[in-house]
């Protein structure tokens, strides 16, 4: 079997941009690497979306950018803008095919369906499948998408609805999330953060149909594409290795209290990039430390007061939608941090320390 310097195991958005990352910048013209991906095929099956607060290399790949969002709880409506951070949603259709078009170019890049394929002993090895402990007491964010087009014009395509609370929430944590492409075109999804083993909360094309016809009040409309999916809102198990780095959400590139992951992903890309050379004895890239201890106390209130959170969400963009979005995505400053932690109920947040 043959060998390869390098071993990307699973060829989704984290071991693509890697590859892509060290194609790009010449890191393969004499390595050898090996993807590890069972599709047969590569299609759009997922919409990426985060705010612009770092360059990436991927704006060819932008379905549509936003300026302008609101947030809604029951009876009130925040109208907020974004222009120095857009906010950007990716095709992973034009993701896939932009990657694999750049990747065939260079012969010492292959695809393999199963890791039995190769003789991995002597590679350096970056694995992107999380290994999930299953808990009944972990929680995710879990969401259901339908693209929609409509016979008529309806939506404003200059402002997108980031959280919408005006739903059921079933004693959980519940949104609407409403991205519109165009006047008649828009994506339009059901959000939950709770632990999902429970499936009552999974009758998602319910949920759907009911907000469209009766919230958004759209009667006629086709359904152009669904994607579903579950972020683990906790770090998957990790163990060091030698000649292994985890990287995506198994490499805890995954922001718990947000799920946003794509940028990040693309940081570690570029990090592992500019160390490649001597990548075995490089420092351990990730999220600040400051963000995974206020990440853990938010996970822990959403986990106890689940009823608070819409308003806690609420709250939190009453600041300056610029401290917020790096705060978000994990760009604040001290200052900026503080901002954000005086908007939320301070008991509520000291109680969840000794939780």
């Amino acid at each position: 079997m043959k060998e390869f310097d390098y071993v990307i195991i699973g060829g989704g958005c984290a071991g693509l941009s890697l590859a892509y990352e060290l194609e790009i910048h010449k890191k393969l013209n004499d390595k050898t690497l090996a993807i590890i991906e069972p599709r047969s095929e590569y299609k759009k099956d997922k919409t990426w979306s985060f705010w612009r607060v770092t360059p990436h290399n991927f704006d060819d790949c932008v379905k549509k950018n936003w300026k302008n969002f609101s947030i809604n709880i029951p009876g009130k409506t925040n109208y907020l803008e974004c222009k120095n951070f857009p906010y950007q949603s990716i095709d992973s259709g034009k993701f896939y095919e932009k990657i694999n078009n750049k990747l065939k170019e260079n012969k010492n890049i292959s695809f393999f369906k199963d890791i039995t394929e190769i003789n991995k002993k002597n590679s350096f090895i970056f694995n992107s499948v999380p290994e999930i402990k299953k808990s009944h007491l972990n929680l995710w964010q879990h969401f259901c998408g339908v693209e929609i087009e409509t016979k008529n014009n309806f939506f404003d395509e200059e402002i997108f609805n980031l959280m919408d609370f005006d739903c059921e929430q079933r004693e959980s944590v519940h949104f609407f999330y409403t991205l519109p492409f165009s006047k008649n075109k828009a994506l339009v999804e059901t959000t939950w953060l709770s632990k999902i083993n429970d499936s009552s909360q999974k009758d998602y094309d319910k949920q759907i149909k009911e907000y469209i016809e009766k919230h958004l009040k759209i009667k006629n409309y086709n359904i152009t594409y669904k994607e579903e999916g579950a972020i683990p809102l906790f770090y998957p198990l990790y163990k060091k290795e030698k000649n292994k780095i985890n990287i995506g959400t198994a490499g805890g590139m995954t922001r718990l209290s947000t799920g946003y992951t794509f940028l990040n992903i693309q940081e570690h890309s570029k990090y592992i990039r500019e160390n490649i050379e001597n990548i075995s004895n490089s420092k351990k890239f990730e999220i600040s430390k400051k963000y995974q201890f206020l990440d853990d106390i938010f996970l822990r209130v959403l986990s106890k007061h689940p009823e608070k959170m819409s308003g806690i969400f609420f709250n939190m963009f009453n600041t300056s939608p610029r401290t917020v979005i790096k705060f978000l995505s994990n760009k604040s400053n001290f200052l900026e941090d503080l901002n954000i932690i005086l908007k939320m109920p301070k008991w509520t947040f000291i109680k969840a320390l000794f939780y």
